[in-house]
């Protein structure tokens, strides 16, 4: 599901306009971002938490000439599904 169908989605299931449901989606998508970027855990009850955490610097290798290219350390996001969103697929 891309972001146009969760949209039609949450529309059709809602009543709310497409309009405004993309409103809302990207407003909540802008507040998670942001919330991440401050170093902050976003916890949705039920559905899961993203968090932060560090990547160290190391060593990949380019798959396509073998050769060697240091990996210099970054930020990425995590996210950890919640017991209804383990429920709701098993």
């Amino acid at each position: 599901m891309n972001k146009a169908e969760l949209v039609a989605a949450v529309s059709e299931s809602s009543g709310l306009s497409s309009p405004q449901v993309r409103a809302a989606l990207d407003s909540i998508l802008e507040a998670v971002s942001a919330a991440l970027a401050a170093g902050d855990e976003v916890r949705l009850v039920g559905f899961g938490s993203f968090s932060t955490a560090i990547r160290p610097a190391g060593h990949a290798r380019n798959p396509r000439t073998g050769e060697a290219v240091r990996r210099p350390a970054s930020r990425t996001v995590r996210f950890r599904a919640g017991e209804g969103l383990r429920r709701a697929l098993n």
